[in-house]
């Protein structure tokens, strides 16, 4: 699925428009050119986690940075990886895991930034069952999915001393959850939870990331091709992302974003989107460690060292694979945002 936010070139070539844009720092692309258009596949449908590229779509900070954002929504099934490759869209949204892959594959794509410093991935069970920490999920059933099982799972499992014979399926349904005051399954922090507390259960969340898991989530990736021949336009892309997640995150004029958000996906609405932001917020997922003083989308040398390391060591990744060659910090840390 598709959805594009198309800005008028007449619009910004003629009059006080032109004027403004030619007046604001950063907007470095002559007028006679218009805009340069680029295209941005998220990785999911529409909602807060994504709220910063919808902030810089709607409140027009793709325009101040002479950029037109095709910002496209997605969905199950869908194989961002390839679409990228492929050259059917010039960047992604994506995570540390995919960019690893990039090097042990011998793709050209690169990750060029980070919007979240945290992972929401959770584990969540009920309050008031005895299980009060990682140390009290030993031995007991945990619902995880295929997915977790290549990713977060073997990192708890050398963490913490859990076992393959814990894992039971998880179907993305919180019904068996709900049924069972034991249970222990994975989600997204601004997702099962909320919808556990809708259904009148108190879950008790367990963020990974907090114990110690270093995945950088939601990043931006881009091949290597288009990083070379379009530098500067994925630049002044970055941030211009940049400034709309900060502005997102602060909550500065976010109707016009959510309003983007709910019209792209109708199970989005605004009881959903404030949970979702007020979560993020609360718990460090965008605006913590490095973007603290580096500005959000940071990433550092040492972070991703970590990270592939902890990889190697459960198996995931060969042994001195040049991990240096899955991302550049070139695009980021440049603070922007930060007062």
């Amino acid at each position: 699925m598709r959805t594009r936010y198309r800005i008028e070139r007449r619009a910004l070539l003629t009059g006080g428009a032109a004027f403004a844009l030619a007046a604001v720092p950063g907007a470095r692309v002559p007028l006679a050119q218009g805009l340069d258009r680029v295209s941005f596949q998220t990785n999911w449908r529409a909602q807060a986690e994504h709220g910063g590229y919808y902030q810089a779509v709607a409140n027009g900070i793709y325009r101040r940075h002479g950029i037109e954002c095709d910002l496209r929504m997605g969905g199950p099934q869908m194989n961002f990886a390839q679409l990228l490759l492929a050259g059917r869209v010039d960047m992604i949204m994506s995570n540390s895991f995919q960019a690893l892959n990039y090097v042990r594959e011998g793709l050209p794509a690169i990750c060029i930034g980070s919007i979240m410093q945290k992972d929401p991935q959770i584990l969540m069970t009920h309050e008031g069952n005895g299980i009060n920490s990682w140390e009290d999920m030993r031995g007991k059933p945990i619902l995880v999915g295929a997915q977790g099982r290549t990713s977060f799972w073997p990192f708890l499992r050398r963490r913490f001393g859990f076992t393959d014979e814990q894992v039971r399926p998880y179907t993305f349904n919180v019904g068996p959850f709900l049924a069972d005051r034991n249970a222990i399954q994975q989600g997204f922090l601004s997702s099962e939870p909320y919808a556990a507390r809708q259904a009148g259960a108190n879950p008790r969340v367990f963020l990974i990331a907090d114990a110690g898991y270093g995945n950088y989530q939601t990043t931006i990736d881009v091949t290597t091709r288009t990083l070379t021949e379009r530098r500067d336009v994925i630049q002044r892309f970055v941030n211009a992302t940049m400034e709309g997640w900060t502005q997102y995150m602060r909550g500065e004029n976010v109707e016009a974003a959510n309003a983007l958000i709910k019209r792209d996906n109708p199970e989005m609405d605004d009881a959903k989107i404030a949970y979702a932001v007020r979560v993020m917020n609360e718990n460090g997922i965008v605006m913590s460690g490095d973007a603290e003083r580096l500005g959000i989308g940071a990433m550092t040398h040492e972070r991703w060292q970590a990270f592939y390391e902890s990889m190697r060591d459960v198996g995931l990744y060969p042994a001195n694979m040049d991990f240096r060659r899955a991302y550049t910090l070139d695009l980021v840390n440049k603070r922007v945002g930060l007062a």
